[in-house]
């Protein structure tokens, strides 16, 4: 679900870059990697992404390896919320990512949302 802090990073990325490529992970992927039923459809959450004034373009993303997409649109930077700093699979990205020139970068989170907190709740009501 998009809250403040995906509005946050998404505006710390774009002050950090000149055109900037919003990838939205399919209703597939986050199923598979999060075990959580998707709550908003895909379609719809391109579209609210799209809807920003910073965003320059929106793509569908049916994987986690950054190197598909990688390999599509040659970007240069990868940003991501520094609560991933220090995670394996993070880590391994940015290694991964380094040897095409990509330089990951870890903005700051906001502290005091996430997805798991709305979607609690959202549970009470």
């Amino acid at each position: 679900m998009f809250h403040i802090g995906h509005l946050n990073l998404l505006k710390n990325a774009k002050s950090r870059c000149d055109y900037l490529i919003v990838g939205v992970n399919s209703d597939k992927l986050v199923e598979e990697y999060k075990g959580k039923k998707v709550v908003v459809p895909l379609v719809e959450r391109m579209e609210i992404i799209r809807a920003l004034r910073f965003v320059d373009e929106v793509i569908s993303v049916d994987s986690l390896d950054k190197r598909i997409i990688w390999d599509q649109k040659h970007y240069d930077l990868l940003f991501i919320g520094d609560d991933w700093k220090g995670n394996p699979r993070w880590e391994t990205t940015k290694n991964e990512m380094k040897q095409f020139g990509v330089e990951t970068i870890f903005l700051p989170y906001t502290k005091g949302t996430n997805s798991t907190l709305l979607r609690e709740k959202l549970q009470d009501y």
